[in-house]
């Protein structure tokens, strides 16, 4: 028996993908194009090596900020604010100009003390200075 209505030919059964894969590459060529490819920046940082020897010059004798679980930042046993690192640093160096300068942060310091007080030293000339964890 015959059924009524319209008959189904090949054409109508079959699907064109091709219409659907030309978006799909399109939309994938724009998000190639569009993706931001971004170098995170971060810190150079130079761990010192362990030791208890202390140093063999006075000339040598690193430049210590020390940066407590308040964030207080203290160079060379004065406290100062994070504005005045730079002047102190850059007055360090030219006094001791072989010494280098390591960052003492205890462990409880706030990040923004520490990225203020490594900006300072940068500021003052010093192209990588030492961060150290000091043990609480």
């Amino acid at each position: 028996m015959k059924r009524l209505g319209k008959q189904k030919t090949e054409e109508e059964a079959d699907i064109d993908i091709t219409p659907m894969l030309d978006v799909v590459f399109i939309m994938l060529i724009f998000f190639i194009v569009t993706a931001s490819f971004v170098k995170e920046s971060g810190l150079d940082l130079n761990k010192p090596p362990v030791t208890n020897d202390p140093p063999e010059d006075i000339n040598a004798k690193p430049i210590i900020v020390e940066i407590n679980n308040l964030s207080e930042i203290r160079v060379e046993d004065r406290l100062l604010d994070a504005r005045a690192i730079k002047s102190t640093i850059t007055r360090l160096t030219a006094e001791r100009p072989e010494s280098s300068v390591i960052i003492k942060a205890e462990g409880k310091a706030k990040t923004k003390a520490i990225i203020a007080a490594v900006d300072g030293i940068k500021a003052a000339g010093v192209p990588s200075p030492t961060i150290s964890l000091a043990k609480n």
